[in-house]
């Protein structure tokens, strides 16, 4: 009889009580045994919740306080030597410091989970001399069978991929950090096994990516020894997001299962295992309900998938499963009770996803018959959204093609642009600037509250946020700020803001996913044609620029940004959706340089995110973000100038593709990576406007003047000073008024010191 499992469940909950828990906790509102009961409830309803659905085997150590990998650093007692630690069992204190910086220490650098939009705390290798402080898997272990009576499936991250997501190490040294940690991963394992664990689920995504000679060796290497070690384990080898690559080794590694996306790695696994095979003595863990999408799927293709499966492994040997953890998806569509009928039939989040693949398990193991009303169900609800007015704007499509089929280029190379930006704005040397939004008080989510709910009149709102600009106008111009800008109160979110005011779109009540830490969002849904209806900036930006000489920047979410921060529709290419986005937002650029606006910010910074984890695949992606980019912004003047900003994103090995954009000015994070990104600058010429994040808004702790200071000295040595900007990494929006004006204050006071040495 076929199994059902998933590779992992949301942490937040089903109303967020996660978050809430974590943030009470930070404020000093929780006491730690509270804490951490509260935890233990969530963690535990989460497993009793799969049970209920009928999910056969169940995971357990998924959940986390903050972070998987940080966890699994944790776990090994990899604490980087600026926090207060002596070994043993990690405080709280400590773990939440190395992921949020204390007032003594900044915080670990964050970074993009593979292709996703999930971030996660990279280790620091460097110095540390890793130990087991405690077997986490075994303490879910044994909780989930205690309390609720579920033989869970323990999952840790694998020592190849935790490695290759850590820093601190030279290349040379990796086959000696291989040796420190596998004897403590074959620890873990054996006290797994002595407690009577029957399968362990050991992700490995990094074999979706492009793996060398020498990782496959390592790779022998640790699954080999595990396998002397553990035989009487059975190892579940995970990999997801894409399909494996070097196939053929994956499967000759002496492990008992191996599991693959047949989702995002459809294509890639499925001829994989058409032209090898797999092997006899070996379960398949068949991810064939998308972890990532939230689309409800059609059940009788997977079902057909699955059949076809059976010609090459037999269907005794296949585990249905998600494609990746669930981790990337909302909780449930339960409390969405807004949404058009026919959007909200297509859907499937995490508890959704639950119940197809229970169904796809009874169906492969009994027949189609056996679900037969749930097939009709999904194929209605499929096809219902297909042919809805909301995916077929002819005038769109239409024009989308004829601008797409265009070349999209300033009237101006840069350097002649440069010239006359000068000329017009009169900078001085270094700029200062921000990011573009503010903090957002309680009493600015209060208010946009109230006026949600319609206890506020529009007049009152619209003055409420008038009173929020004039406020920080004045403040930008007492801190010497040069450019300014408006600092969008009006808006929750960067891409849901824009995406309420474009067809297209649609929003959930309770749709939220973890981005890092506590930050949760509430991805919008790209479902139809996006199309512009009105100007969605300019209002706001433009009585900013009444209320100052200085210039305002006009502040627009990018079209790959919105994109890779939505859930998208996946009838079409996403390359034909980023151009339908770019189409939309160009109509917005020009409305606001038409109100007089002449310095524009166009964000995307997630544009590595979408980034194919196939090398091969990279430069085609490259090519129609960078084109996407560009067809947004190149109708403005050559005085106007195009800003844009990237963040936690590792770019040397895309710089040219960031000059193709073509923007005058980008700032990038640089602070939480401690000035790394610099190296990138060293090996590669740069030739447009930019700005380096001088300091790390994701922490609480004000910067002192020195610590900028050391990071500007250090980029002028590779960049030229007549092209430099100077602001911190990201927005502000999360910090409080406090903190942001103090920590703009010593920006400010870095770059007078940094123009009087340069001048």
């Amino acid at each position: 009889m076929a199994k059902s499992s998933v590779l992992g469940y949301p942490r937040i909950g089903a109303e967020r009580e996660w978050k809430k828990a974590l943030e009470a906790f930070w404020a000093g509102k929780l006491e730690e045994t509270e804490f951490q009961s509260q935890l233990k409830a969530i963690r535990l309803n989460h497993l009793r919740k799969q049970l209920l659905k009928g999910i056969d085997i169940i995971p357990v150590n998924d959940f986390s306080y903050y972070d998987h990998v940080l966890d699994t650093a944790a776990m090994f007692g990899i604490v980087p030597n600026r926090f207060p630690y002596e070994g043993g069992a990690v405080p709280l204190s400590v773990y939440y410091g190395m992921a949020r910086g204390t007032k003594e220490a900044t915080a670990s650098e964050m970074t993009k989970w593979f292709n996703t939009n999930y971030h996660y705390i990279v280790p620091e290798l460097d110095g540390a001399k890793p130990t087991l402080t405690e077997n986490k898997p075994l303490a879910a272990y044994r909780e989930a069978k205690s309390e609720l009576g579920i033989e869970g499936k323990p999952v840790i991250l694998g020592p190849l991929t935790f490695l290759k997501l850590s820093k601190g190490y030279k290349a040379s040294e990796t086959d000696a950090w291989v040796d420190r940690l596998l004897p403590l991963y074959v620890q873990i394992l054996r006290e797994l096994a002595d407690e009577g664990v029957q399968w362990v689920q050991i992700d490995e995504p990094i074999l979706v990516t492009s793996i060398n000679e020498d990782d496959l060796r390592r790779l022998n290497t640790i699954y080999g020894t595990i396998a002397a070690a553990v035989p009487q384990l059975n190892v579940m080898l995970q990999t997801y997001f894409e399909s494996a690559e070097s196939y053929r080794d994956l499967i000759a590694l002496p492990v008992q299962g191996i599991g693959l996306d047949f989702v995002h790695g459809l294509s890639g696994n499925l001829e994989a295992i058409k032209q090898f095979g797999f092997p006899s003595g070996k379960v398949l863990g068949a991810g064939v309900i998308d972890g990532r999408g939230i689309w409800k799927a059609s059940l009788r293709e997977k079902l057909s998938l699955l059949e076809t499966l059976t010609e090459y492994v037999g269907a005794d040997r296949i585990v249905v499963q998600s494609s990746c953890s669930l981790l990337h998806v909302p909780v449930s569509t339960q409390y969405e009770t807004k949404l058009a009928p026919e959007l909200k039939n297509a859907l499937a989040f995490a508890d959704e996803k639950l119940d197809e693949l229970v169904l796809l398990a009874k169906a492969f193991t009994s027949g189609e018959s056996a679900i037969s009303e749930e097939l009709t169900n999904s194929e209605n609800a499929v096809q219902a959204l297909k042919q809805s007015d909301e995916r077929n704007r002819t005038a769109v499509k239409n024009a989308v093609a004829a601008i797409s089929a265009q070349q999209p280029l300033r009237s101006r190379p840069f350097s002649e642009r440069q010239i006359a930006q000068q000329e017009k704005w009169q900078l001085p040397l270094f700029p200062t600037t921000t990011i573009g939004s503010f903090p957002q008080s309680a009493e600015v989510r209060k208010a946009r509250q109230l006026w949600r709910k319609g206890e506020w009149n529009q007049e009152k709102y619209e003055g409420f946020i008038r009173e929020q600009i004039d406020l920080w106008i004045k403040l930008q111009e007492e801190i010497g700020l040069d450019v300014l800008v408006h600092g969008e109160f009006e808006r929750t979110d960067m891409v849901e803001f824009f995406g309420e005011k474009l067809a297209g779109f649609a929003f959930t009540q309770n749709g939220w996913v973890q981005s890092y830490g506590s930050r949760c969002v509430k991805p919008p849904i790209i479902y139809g044609d996006v199309a512009f209806e009105n100007a969605m900036t300019v209002e706001e930006t433009k009585y900013a620029q009444s209320k100052t000489k200085h210039p305002v920047k006009g502040m627009l979410t990018g079209p790959i940004t919105i994109m890779n921060w939505s859930f998208v529709r996946d009838d079409i290419p996403r390359e034909q959706i980023a151009y339908q986005l770019a189409y939309a937002l160009r109509q917005e650029v020009e409305a606001l340089e038409s109100a007089g606006i002449g310095m524009i910010q166009v964000d995307e910074p997630a544009v590595r995110e979408g980034l194919p984890l196939k090398a091969q695949d990279q430069a085609e992606y490259l090519a129609w973000a960078v084109k996407a980019f560009r067809m947004t912004t190149c109708t403005v003047e050559e005085t106007t100038q195009i800003h844009t900003h990237m963040c936690y994103c590792e770019f040397h090995d895309m710089i040219d593709s960031i000059e193709e954009m073509d923007a005058d000015v980008i700032s990038i994070e640089t602070s939480r990576s401690h000035g790394e990104l610099i190296h990138s600058f060293e090996l590669n010429t740069y030739k447009l406007g930019i700005g380096l994040g001088v300091y790390d808004i994701h922490s609480p702790r004000v910067p002192e003047v020195e610590e900028m200071t050391g990071m500007i000295d250090r980029a002028l040595q590779v960049l030229d000073p007549k092209l430099f900007w100077i602001n911190p990494d990201c927005g502000l929006k999360t910090r409080g008024t406090e903190e942001t004006v103090a920590s703009l204050r010593n920006m400010v006071e870095a770059t007078r010191i940094a123009r009087s040495k340069h001048a």
